[in-house]
């Protein structure tokens, strides 16, 4: 597993990046929750650009020239399927509470098609004599398709940073555990790093980029915390093996 990260505007590097990967034969895909354009004050950036220099900064990251994967709200997506003339192969409905009633973000899959059956949820009712039937005959569970109830990252979440917009770790592993594991993770929005958190934990090679100095501290400490958790697991299941 191999982990880069870089503090830079992504627009500055990213053709640099997948330069050097398509020389070194390695497959890639985008995968990142980009800014919302919503007027939103970060740390020392403004999410606020007019719309043609937003759309624009979309169709450089998500190019049709590589696979990709866009979390955003609805109407943004099909905005992007348009701009850069490419239909999602397929899209995932992420839904979550918030203020007593239920929203959601769509999920947008690029030039690659998830396998869902990558990633298996614990069965509902497992005492269902159909179920223990399933359970022992060796199933680990059933798929978990195309409609995700996560709730968001709360300030009372134990997974929570100073960032103000993260990412829910089970969401990122669900989108990072359908892809093909050939693949390069490449975050250019990183943020607190969520999705490298999840690559590590699904031993995914990862890059990740982020302008904010205050957020690229946090999401290389949350990278250094995640590859020391990984560690010890292996570790303890290396002696569990081992007695």
């Amino acid at each position: 597993m191999k982990i880069d990260l870089y503090q830079d505007d992504c627009l500055n590097i990213l053709q640099s990046i997948y330069s050097r990967l398509q020389q070194e034969n390695k497959p890639y895909v985008v995968v990142s929750d980009p800014p919302f354009n919503i007027g939103y004050h970060y740390n020392k950036y403004h999410d606020k650009m007019d719309d043609g220099t937003y759309r624009q900064m979309l169709q450089q990251v998500f190019s049709p020239s590589h696979p990709s994967v866009c979390i955003h709200y609805p109407e943004e997506l099909y905005q992007l399927a348009i701009d850069i003339d490419t239909p999602p192969t397929r899209v995932v409905s992420w839904v979550y509470n918030t203020n007593n009633r239920k929203q959601h973000r769509d999920i947008a899959f690029f030039g690659v098609t998830p396998d869902f059956k990558q990633v298996l949820q614990p069965y509902k009712n497992p005492n269902d004599k159909r179920i223990k039937r399933l359970i022992a005959n060796g199933s680990q569970g059933t798929p978990i398709y195309d409609w995700w109830n996560i709730n968001i990252v709360k300030n009372t979440s134990k997974e929570k940073t100073m960032h103000p917009c993260q990412m829910p770790l089970q969401v990122m592993k669900n989108i990072i555990g359908i892809l093909p594991k050939k693949y390069t993770i490449i975050d250019p929005f990183m943020g607190s790093n969520t999705t490298g958190v999840a690559a590590v934990e699904l031993n995914r090679d990862f890059i990740g980029v982020e302008l904010d100095s205050l957020y690229f501290d946090i999401a290389e400490q949350r990278i250094l915390n995640a590859q020391k958790a990984q560690e010890k697991q292996n570790d303890d299941s290396r002696s569990l093996t081992t007695v």
